[in-house]
């Protein structure tokens, strides 16, 4: 156990000092003073507008896992669950994701190990579809601007591998051998076949996304600037999608270089882009505080 401990905590080093070295390089190209004299110039209104798109996220969300679930649940008991994965994963980075504790206490109500990861993962997975689907229809309409820069291939190869992986996971039906993964799997492809129920948390996924947009959009207003639409329904799937890659702390570095690498190809100043980056971030970690209330309550409860 000291073992896995210690291995644990290798880890979390490894993922704070990735996320230094990004960091420190990301400042030294925009400039951090910079930086900070575009996060002072925001405005706080839309930083509050922002949060509260968070929480409708947070909403939609919770009634998009409701539909993934056997037994009836309550919608507002996911919700906190939801909020207490954001604050895992926004506010206490470290060896616990916000997926696993999300599982753990929807399996201490339910006692169904299949039906608690397999939701928390087919959340995840139909929400990563969406995401690349709003990427793949971007980039087909953008794909005369994104030749010009030499992106054009981007999405369509990053989906590429998101199918192959999903082929080679789900077909080889990996860990089989034990049992909560065999339910796992029974769990998946029951839902699969569900079509009704997949269309619906398709669509609650797209709306997500396009909430999330919305997100940057307005902080970036209250920046004074103005990105474009085109730019941010192509270059966000992608963000997004890098950022979710567990290489560093809340994808430190990571979210902030892509910001400033994609949408720099587009004549936005590396300063402007990594303050956005960060207020994004800060709104979702703000409004996941919630999450640390229901953790508590939880506790009690337990």
């Amino acid at each position: 156990m000291k073992f896995n401990k210690n291995q644990k905590l290798l880890l979390l080093a490894a993922k704070a000092a990735i996320s230094a070295i990004l960091l420190f390089l990301i400042f030294k190209k925009a400039g951090l003073q910079n930086i900070i004299s575009h996060l002072q110039s925001m405005d706080l209104r839309y930083f509050f507008l922002a949060s509260l798109l968070y929480i409708v996220i947070v909403a939609i969300a919770a009634l998009r896992w409701q539909l993934l679930l056997d037994e009836q649940y309550p919608t507002h008991q996911l919700f906190s669950l939801y909020f207490i994965g954001s604050f895992f994963n926004h506010i206490l980075p470290g060896t616990v994701g916000g997926d696993s504790v999300k599982i753990y206490y929807l399996y201490k109500d339910t006692r169904r190990s299949g039906s608690s990861i397999g939701s928390v993962f087919l959340d995840r997975y139909i929400g990563l579809v969406a995401l690349l689907f709003i990427g793949l229809v971007s980039s087909i309409i953008a794909n005369r601007e994104l030749s010009q820069i030499g992106l054009q291939w981007l999405i369509p190869s990053v989906l590429a591998v998101f199918i192959a992986g999903s082929l080679l996971v789900f077909g080889l039906r990996i860990g089989k051998r034990f049992s909560f993964m065999r339910n796992f799997y029974d769990y998946f492809h029951l839902y699969l076949n569900k079509k009704a129920t997949m269309v619906k948390t398709f669509i609650l996924s797209l709306i997500i996304h396009f909430l999330t947009i919305g997100m940057v959009f307005v902080i970036a207003l209250g920046m004074g600037q103005r990105l474009p639409f085109t730019a941010l329904f192509v270059f966000m799937p992608i963000i997004s999608t890098v950022t979710t890659i567990p290489i560093t702390i809340s994808g430190f570095g990571v979210r902030e270089g892509a910001f400033t690498l994609l949408f720099g190809l587009i004549g936005i100043p590396p300063q402007i882009c990594t303050s956005i980056s960060f207020v994004w971030f800060l709104a979702m970690a703000a409004t996941s505080l919630i999450g640390l209330v229901e953790y508590f309550r939880y506790r009690r409860r337990a």
